[in-house]
């Protein structure tokens, strides 16, 4: 019997795309390699949001999947504390498998250090390396940090970066558009593409509004970070909109006092903030909904992204206002019917897209069934398990 070591910070039932991401691959590696192989997941408790929290086991174990979560110290999404969080997540982490082996390493990374440190974990293990890239860590921080005198650190992420993808022994990108970025620190890699997707739950549920709102809704679920800029936009529309809509925001995050703020400045009173919810009450919320908006800054580290949530609101079936650029708009123009573009953090490009949505659900199942999550994520398990047996 072959040993998975699976690192993922984030796992159910924390709110993070990678939570879910990382859960139901577990439960896909666990299945497909049953009497072959055992899969040990290390993460955390729930600490995604300090504003949300669950009481959870900290050991999980059916047949040959096992699930150990370590606590770590509570964060606001800074960069200090959640750099503190990591650091206690690695301790953890090291002191555990000393007393173990494994044939293999598994991590799904979008902060880049995950990677990172399943790199050394590998090294130390003498193991193959599998990875799974979520984002452009370097790319995002030379945003980040592009007034601040830490900038100077990004030469070290750049190595830490190269370090983990040249350890791999094959490395996933949820988004075609990193291939290019990664094929510059090793041409030599064969570069798998499998995508974020739309998990089961949101499949077997119908988010028809049998009550209507007074006035359409526009929901947006998801971090409220720098790198959504929903500060820079959001408090122009909700004055824009003041007799047309409502504006829901479901979620925190880093940017949440600055939108806060700029909506006390403005005093648009349209717009309510919640705090994140488990998916069930999500789930409620995207049925309530008229219209769901995605938005990302419009900095050109985020012309690379595919955000997960695209997955998401595309599976309710409810028209989608993205305000995005590079190639999260090229993937929503080509796949996702029923939803208008405009360029980030422009309101008057926000405000026409509004005008042109048709109120109703939109017929998407095409798109529902070439991105399920659950063909998506048995692809890729049956790729790592064939890494493992190479």
């Amino acid at each position: 019997m072959k040993r998975i070591l699976f690192l993922t910070f984030y796992y159910r039932p924390d709110l993070s795309a990678g939570s879910f991401r990382a859960t139901e691959l577990a439960k896909s590696l666990a299945a497909i390699g049953a009497g072959q192989v055992e899969v040990d997941v290390l993460t955390t408790l729930p600490n995604r949001y300090a504003s949300f929290s669950v009481d959870v086991p900290t050991h999980e174990e059916t047949l040959n999947l096992r699930i150990q979560r370590f606590a770590v110290p509570r964060h606001r999404s800074g960069m200090l504390d959640q750099s503190k969080s990591f650091v206690t997540y690695a301790a953890h982490i090291f002191q555990t498998v000393s007393r173990r082996r494994y044939d293999l390493v598994f991590a799904t990374s979008s902060r880049l250090m995950t990677a990172v440190l399943a790199a050394a974990v590998s090294q130390r293990l003498s193991a193959p390396l599998y990875l799974d890239i979520r984002d452009i860590f370097t790319e995002t921080m030379e945003y980040l940090l592009e007034d601040s005198p830490y900038k100077s650190g990004l030469k070290l992420f750049k190595v830490l970066e190269a370090y983990a993808v040249k350890r791999a022994e094959r490395v996933n990108l949820v988004s075609e558009a990193f291939r290019e970025y990664f094929a510059h620190i090793d041409p030599t890699k064969q570069y798998r593409v499998y995508t974020n997707g739309i998990d089961d739950e949101f499949l077997s549920v119908s988010f028809e509004n049998h009550h209507q709102n007074p006035r359409p809704l526009i929901v947006y679920a998801g971090n409220i970070g720098h790198g959504q800029g929903l500060h820079l936009i959001i408090p122009d529309a909700a004055c824009r909109l003041k007799d047309k809509a409502d504006i829901l925001i479901v979620g925190d995050g880093s940017a949440r006092p600055d939108l806060e703020k700029a909506l006390l400045d403005v005093q648009a009173d349209n717009v309510m903030i919640q705090p994140p919810v488990p998916r069930s009450q999500l789930i409620e919320l995207y049925r309530r909904a008229d219209y769901l908006l995605l938005h990302l800054n419009s900095q050109a580290a985020f012309h690379r992204v595919l955000p997960s949530k695209i997955f998401e609101y595309a599976a309710t079936l409810k028209p989608i206002l993205a305000g995005v650029a590079g190639y999260p708009r090229t993937f929503i123009v080509q796949h996702v019917p029923g939803a208008e573009v405009f360029d980030p953090c422009d309101v008057d490009g926000l405000i026409h897209a509004y005008d042109r949505l048709i109120r109703g659900p939109v017929p998407r199942q095409d798109f529902i069934n070439q991105f399920s999550r659950v063909n998506i994520v048995n692809a890729m398990a049956t790729d790592i398990l064939e890494t493992l047996h190479d």
